[in-house]
């Protein structure tokens, strides 16, 4: 978890997840408080509208609508009992009264226990069939001043109407509103993330060879831009390298004419050792030139990928090497292909069997797969490497003891070029120790 919220997505995720809990909560306080407002203003137009009702009847026949109400003939309206004080006026409903009846009224109103409005009458809904321990009616007073000056209280009553209670902070309504947005939140997140994981990866595929295919250029606009300039930096770079490399091909080129008439001299002293050691010494220039050109053209060639079958190329370059009199064996396949630049791995695990034969006397090349990967291993039977110095074989013009992969026979590059080969088709190389004796070279790729 602890890692998940240390990523952007997470803390997208986390963001999104509280603030759309907390505005959903908001946002139904808000309807709720809306709600109530409403059911107010609904009780308060019965009101109003028994009240006008009342009044009209009083103002063309006040005797008959007194005796009604007082015989309990009008149903919900009755004469208001005497000494009932209205501590707890409704505002608003008088303000709806004096707008509806007129301002001369002067009302009077508010809700009182209904107790107070019919009293001695308590246990009467005792006696009706289905009553007992039905809801109280809601009761109101209201007292106005008729047109013809006389003061009128009545009490009027309706059935009470129950407000829905509130299932905002019930826990399976929380539960769903933070559900929804989680999952909202996961689908914004990842949505977000995905253009970086892009560049991430893409990032990562360039940091391991400078061969890598552009990165589609789309989604939003700033993703776009963001994208196009990558592109725009992997572009660059090759052509740095790429005239690194005609650079050094062409000092190449040019070393050749005088190396080979400094050989041609050679030839000419007259001092045999001296002749032998001069022409070691110019043998080991040329391969010097022409293994620092391998190293420089290793790091920027372009190739297409393909599916080759790995065992085919393995039991063939064992073949080959036999027919060349060296001791190379294939000892065992992994069946099945494998996605790579066929060139690039065909010299990789070459510079390898050449550096096992040359180094420790043999080359045994076999495969394997483990967890998604297919391992190529090239094992020789030499006297292998100091644990604390095999690192440092990869790096170039690196030479370790005489008779070891980069000794002081050798120009301390093969490793080096053998690891930027692997590095072009996203894989690496990695040295070991056999258990049993001798250097296991080892190039992981994504199987």
């Amino acid at each position: 978890m602890r890692a998940f919220f240390g990523t952007m997505a997470g803390q997208i995720f986390l963001i999104l997840t509280v603030g759309m809990s907390v505005a959903a909560i908001i946002a139904l306080l808000v309807a709720e408080q809306a709600r109530h407002h409403d059911f107010e203003r609904v009780r308060r137009q019965r009101v109003v509208a028994s009240a006008l009702d009342i009044a009209t009847r009083l103002r063309r026949d006040p005797e008959k609508v007194e005796a009604m109400m007082a015989a309990h003939n009008i149903i919900g309206a009755y004469p208001a009992p005497e000494g009932v004080a209205l501590s707890d006026a409704d505002a608003d409903l008088e303000a709806a009264l004096t707008d509806r009846i007129g301002p001369q009224s002067q009302p009077e109103a508010g809700q009182v226990p209904v107790g107070l409005c019919f009293p001695g009458h308590e246990g009467q809904k005792d006696r009706a069939a289905g009553l007992i321990g039905a809801p109280r009616p809601d009761c109101w007073i209201v007292r106005f001043t008729d047109i013809g000056g006389q003061r009128r209280a009545m009490a009027l009553t309706f059935p009470r109407i129950a407000k829905p209670p509130s299932t905002i902070f019930n826990p399976l309504y929380l539960l769903v509103i933070i559900a929804a947005s989680a999952g909202l939140a996961i689908l914004v997140a990842r949505f977000v993330a995905k253009p970086l994981r892009r560049l991430e990866r893409a990032a990562e595929a360039f940091s391991l060879s400078l061969d890598p295919e552009d990165v589609p250029e789309t989604g939003p606009e700033e993703v776009r831009a963001a994208l196009s300039t990558f592109n725009l930096m992997q572009r660059r770079a090759r052509a740095g390298f790429a005239e690194r490399t005609q650079l050094l091909a062409a000092i190449s080129h040019d070393l050749q004419t005088p190396l080979t008439r400094l050989r041609l001299r050679l030839e000419l002293v007259e001092n045999a050792d001296l002749r032998e050691r001069l022409l070691a010494d110019h043998q080991a220039m040329q391969t010097l030139v022409r293994e620092g050109l391998d190293l420089a053209s290793s790091t920027e060639a372009r190739e297409e990928w393909s599916q080759i079958d790995i065992d085919s190329l393995l039991a063939s370059m064992a073949e080959d090497a036999q027919d060349l009199g060296q001791p190379v064996r294939f000892a065992s396949g992994c069946g099945g292909t494998v996605r790579v630049k066929p060139n690039a791995l065909t010299r990789c695990i070459g510079n390898l069997v050449d550096n096992a034969v040359k180094y420790g006397g043999s080359a045994d090349v076999s495969c394997a797969r483990a967890n998604g990967r297919l391992l190529i291993h090239v094992r020789d039977t030499g006297p292998g490497i100091p644990a604390d110095q095999i690192d440092q074989m990869f790096e170039p013009f690196t030479r370790g003891p005489s008779g070891q992969p980069g000794g002081r026979n050798g120009t301390g590059i093969g490793l080096t070029i053998a690891r930027s080969l692997a590095m072009s088709f996203e894989a690496s190389v990695r040295l070991r120790n056999a258990e049993e004796g001798g250097l296991v070279a080892t190039i992981d790729i994504k199987g």
